[in-house]
């Protein structure tokens, strides 16, 4: 079609041209005949014009004379091409090359699994029909274009979870031997699987996956976490760990797809959460340890612990917008808050108990048991180096106390037997009275160990509290 279309009426035109010298000419306008044949020429090649594929590697862009360099006229072949890739060779892949910039980490959504990032993205590609000589076009070797009239690569991230809301930048820059550079700011709403155990210790590994819907471009990366630190260092609650990158090839079916696989590692900065969440709880934790030294007869402990436990309740409710929730795990530093709690609410009981003991009744509570005295205030009190000294039981009265008998023949006054009346009636209230303080004092002896025996007790669950929360770190990082 285009030899019988294009070059056989072709060679017949330049044939003619070639006989027309044979015209006399004297006797012939031969200058007529040959403009009839450039102008017929001429019309040929409109008329052909369409058929007329681009067949070079490159596509002159300027006129002969220089003047102005590349005009959007002489552009408007390449324009009609934007919707083909600017291969000569179809089957030759477009290389495309991709870096970007992380600018900000805009937030984590634990409970979603949704990382949102702020990304610089740049764009390399070639475009084989977009090359000029700068010496011909007045020393122009870069030039910006519409991106909506050239080919661009179809680039997407396979993570992405929403709508990118982003402004796109409508320009490229075009070099003089064809490479083009597109930047594009992305608001990047990603799919990313979050490790919050370690909270707010926690590194993040996130992973972007770009690749193209097209089969045919190839993907290549470079190192960019140069640039990505220096902007996260300088504000944020995220610090950039590192970039890495890493081309494959995706294969469904028949097709191959090239793809780069980046992985974010971004480290979170802890000082926001201890200085609100774990420095408090410590010192409310510390205050709960010292109430113990508070002396429990005389000052009502129970009622401060209370106080300390509704000061701590509020305070988790306060931040519990700062902990993180996933239904994956739950975070160390939540395990480390209801554990505290906890201790507080034995340390509650402890105190209710010490205090029931403490205030046991004489008129109910005769006497301390026997064998309470010889389980705590021997052998418990043994245990935990607590002594006391001896009971002091209150002495009987003795035969040589009792009143003697008036049997004899001199009977005494009325008055000094009603002083005698008085007297042992007032012994016998003293005595009682004395009896009642000795047994509170047993009892007392009893409550004080057991409140010693309980303190020491809690100082080890809270020991062994601290070396599990240890031995779970350092299980974590081993594994990590």
């Amino acid at each position: 079609m285009y030899v019988v279309n294009l070059l056989i009426p072709s060679c017949f035109l330049i044939t003619l041209d070639l006989f027309s010298f044979l015209l006399p000419p004297q006797s012939v306008d031969r200058s007529a005949f040959k403009m009839t044949l450039i102008l017929g020429y001429t019309v040929f090649l409109l008329i052909m014009n369409d058929l007329l594929p681009v067949t070079g590697n490159t596509i002159p862009l300027i006129s002969e004379q220089g003047h102005s360099g590349p005009t959007y006229e002489s552009m408007q072949a390449v324009f009609d091409l934007q919707p083909f890739r600017p291969a000569v060779n179809l089957s030759n892949p477009t290389i495309t090359n991709i870096s970007f910039t992380l600018y900000a980490v805009l937030g984590v959504n634990e409970k979603t699994q949704i990382l949102t990032t702020f990304l610089w993205l740049r764009l390399y590609w070639h475009h084989e029909f977009l090359v000029w000589e700068p010496d011909e076009c007045d020393g122009v070797t870069r030039i910006s274009l519409p991106v909506k009239q050239l080919w661009s690569p179809d680039i997407i991230v396979y993570e992405f979870v929403d709508d990118d809301v982003s402004q796109a930048c409508p320009y490229v820059y075009v070099n003089h031997t064809g490479h083009i550079r597109w930047d594009r700011m992305l608001r990047l709403v990603s799919a990313c699987n979050l490790e919050i155990f370690s909270f707010p210790f926690d590194v993040q590994n996130c992973t972007f996956t770009f690749g193209s819907y097209m089969v045919s471009p190839a993907l290549t990366f470079e190192e960019m976490s140069g640039n990505s630190k220096r902007y996260l260092e300088a504000s944020g609650e995220w610090e950039l760990v590192d970039i890495l990158g890493e081309t494959s090839i995706l294969q469904f079916g028949i097709d191959e797809w090239d793809i780069i696989t980046f992985w974010v590692v971004i480290k979170r900065r802890p000082v926001l959460y201890v200085v609100n969440l774990l420095i408090p709880s410590s010192f409310l934790m510390l205050i709960d340890i010292l109430s113990f030294y508070l002396p429990p007869h005389s000052v009502d402990r129970a009622s401060f612990k209370m106080t300390l436990i509704l000061g701590y309740t509020v305070f988790l409710l306060i931040m519990n917008d700062l902990l993180p929730s996933t239904a994956n795990g739950t975070p160390i530093i939540g395990i480390y808050f209801s554990v505290c709690l906890a201790l507080m609410v034995i340390s509650l009981l402890e105190t209710v108990i010490i205090t029931n003991v403490l205030h046991h009744s004489s008129m109910k509570y005769q006497e301390v048991p026997n064998w309470v005295r010889v389980v705590v205030l021997k052998h418990i009190a043994t245990l935990i180096c607590y002594r006391w000294p001896e009971d002091v039981r209150p002495p009987s009265m003795s035969q040589r106390d009792k009143p003697e008998s008036t049997n004899g023949s001199a009977a005494a006054p009325p008055e000094l037997q009603q002083i005698c009346q008085y007297l042992g009636d007032l012994r016998l209230h003293l005595t009682s009275l004395q009896k009642e303080s000795e047994l509170q004092d047993q009892w007392c002896h009893v409550g004080y160990v057991l409140d010693f025996l309980l303190f020491r007790i809690y100082l080890l669950l809270i020991t062994c509290y601290a070396l599990v929360i240890i031995s779970m770190w350092c299980v974590w990082i081993s594994q990590s």
